[in-house]
């Protein structure tokens, strides 16, 4: 098997996207957005997690992430079992008008797979990259605080409120997510 998509080593940072299945537009409301940020705070205080950088589109999350405790592996699976199980539980709300057509669409996506389960909310895989050098960790950096303004959802980086930006740019300011800063 290729060791293009595998962490080949968890104490270095790596970029990580982990996508909601077929591309659904969950991360739209902030309690979705609230259950990331608990999931990974979590992570950080309890499991060695370092999250470097990050931001939270629509259908997808961008992470600069090391460790210093569990295997990102570990953590992806965990994370990605925890916050698909908030998110269910937010989904069968009275508040989610979307209700019918999300639980309908993330089960479709459980009884396409043999592993099973009564809902899929996130792809499998998160397609790890390695960030070895200067040159990569700022690039991607960059790369997750510009998702934002590219996809036109602001016209700055800084407006956007579910990133790592702030945090770069003014190293007084905070985000929801403990950040631990490369440069």
């Amino acid at each position: 098997m290729s060791e293009r998509y595998k962490v080949i080593d968890s104490s270095i940072p790596n970029f990580i996207t982990l996508t909601i299945t077929d591309w659904v537009d969950l991360l739209v409301r902030p309690e979705y957005c609230k259950v990331l940020d608990e999931a990974l705070n979590y992570s950080i205080r309890n499991k060695g997690i370092r999250i470097h950088a990050y931001v939270y589109m629509t259908s997808h999350v961008h992470l600069m992430v090391s460790s210093k405790g569990v295997e990102i592996p570990d953590f992806v699976r965990d994370f990605k079992r925890h916050t698909a199980s908030e998110f269910i539980k937010l989904i069968d709300s009275p508040s989610e008008s979307r209700k019918e057509w999300l639980m309908a669409k993330f089960s479709y996506a459980a009884n396409r797979i043999v592993r099973g389960g009564k809902y899929k909310v996130w792809k499998d895989g998160f397609h790890p990259v390695l960030l070895d050098t200067p040159f990569k960790i700022q690039q991607r950096v960059e790369y997750i605080h510009k998702n934002p303004v590219d996809a036109q959802i602001v016209f700055h980086e800084r407006d956007y409120v579910n990133s790592s930006y702030r945090v770069y740019e003014d190293s007084m300011d905070r985000a929801y997510v403990m950040v631990e800063p490369l440069y």
